[in-house]
């Protein structure tokens, strides 16, 4: 006997806790019932199905079929009589059990063979409703069987449990499926061949060892913070793709940081990172009110100081973003300072000269300044010297050998 008041305080606490709304519960139910009667007392070809009673615990089951004539089934013909026929099975409307089968059709007719468990012909229908039409469903109940029992409830049982798990696993991506392109915040549940496994209660997130920053250490139970760029729906479970080296996470983190981003009122514009060591972003504002550049550093460099710290220390340049190439490409050589620009338009290039002491700035460390400002405007940069202070250092030595010689 099914106690009523536990199985609707499990309904509420699978709706509260897994998510999972207590109709799916329930459609599942009656689709198990359905299944487990058709398997003991059911016929090939029936469409069975059951309608649970949550107040009594009664369960009633319907035999359903379809209104059909001569246009749409053949009658009298016997199955495999031509060797032109071929043989299709046609799913189940979503939500029934029992409803596939397997018809015979013919290649030249797309009429199907008319099954007594399956379909009523249209004439027989009006007889038991008038207003009938092609296609429409005819419902009969069926019977109690009174050793419906031990054997149903078990086989209902199992069904029910894989309906949970796949009502759950919709609603899991239905609930991460909108947070795709966010950051996300969980606890780290084990570290395996480099990779860092993330529970969040519902779902286990995957950072990958190439999406983690450089030097990064994790240990189980600390909190973690990633991008989630992707949901896939697995046969294992869900999985949350994570990234912490990914473009959008920085983006994401001023976002949190600077409420002018939020509301729009300032646009990154573009991002360029190479993840622990440093990246560039130029940043835009929509209101000639609002510094652009000032939003992001925050008062005393609060706001970059925080990002930088969740990323481990990775050095972060903000650029204002400018719609005039020349200004951009130059702004994005920052720190450098720069003396002229040239720009080339059909080879899409900028040539850009500085003052000798600022060269190996503007190139950076192994090319990296350079190379992230190439990245950031999308244009392809030449960096030269302006020779000056090679000239400085030769008349300096001319002086130098003219005072000897006196």
């Amino acid at each position: 006997m099914l106690d009523l008041k536990t199985f609707k305080s499990a309904l509420e606490q699978l709706e509260e806790e897994r998510k999972i709304p207590k109709e799916k519960i329930l459609d599942a139910i009656e689709q198990a019932m359905a299944a487990a009667y058709k398997k003991d007392y059911g016929k090939k070809g029936q469409i069975i199905r059951a309608k649970f009673d949550l107040e009594t615990g009664k369960t009633d089951f319907f035999q359903v079929k379809i209104v059909v004539d001569e246009s749409i089934a053949i009658v009298d013909t016997p199955p495999y009589s031509s060797p032109k026929e071929r043989i299709e099975f046609k799913s189940p409307p979503s939500g029934e059990v029992g409803g596939g089968e397997y018809s015979v059709k013919d290649t030249a007719d797309e009429r199907v063979h008319f099954n007594a468990e399956h379909h009523i012909m249209l004439e027989d229908a009006k007889k038991i409703k008038k207003e009938v039409e092609l296609n429409d469903e005819v419902i009969f109940p069926l019977e109690q069987k009174e050793d419906y029992g031990r054997i149903a409830a078990q086989t209902a049982k199992q069904v029910i449990i894989q309906k949970i798990r796949e009502a759950e696993r919709t609603s899991i991506i239905d609930e991460y499926g909108t947070k795709e392109g966010e950051i996300i915040s969980g606890v780290v549940q084990k570290i395996e061949r480099g990779n860092v496994y993330i529970d969040f209660n519902r779902a286990t997130g995957i950072l990958p060892a190439e999406e983690q920053i450089p030097g990064e250490y994790w240990e189980r139970g600390h909190r973690a913070r990633a991008y989630l760029y992707s949901v896939e729906d697995t046969p294992r479970g869900i999985n949350l793709r994570l990234s912490r080296t990914h473009p959008k996470f920085i983006e994401k983190l001023f976002a949190v940081e600077a409420p002018e981003i939020q509301n729009g009122i300032v646009e990154i514009k573009s991002v360029a990172r190479e993840a622990g060591a440093r990246s560039k972003i130029a940043v835009y504002s929509n209101d000639e009110h609002i510094d652009a550049v000032g939003s992001c550093v925050g008062q005393k460099g609060t706001r970059v100081n925080t990002i930088t710290t969740e990323l481990g220390g990775e050095k972060i340049d903000i650029i204002p973003w400018s719609e005039n190439p020349e200004v951009f490409v130059a702004n994005s050589l920052s720190p450098a300072k720069v003396i002229s620009i040239e720009i080339d338009e059909k080879e899409h290039k900028a040539t850009i000269e500085v003052a000798d002491d600022q060269l190996s700035l503007a190139i950076g460390k192994g090319g990296q300044n350079v190379r992230l400002a190439a990245k950031l405007t999308g244009w392809r940069i030449d960096i030269k010297g302006d020779g000056k202070s090679i000239k400085d250092d030769i008349e300096k030595i001319e002086d130098k050998v003219e005072k000897t010689e006196e």
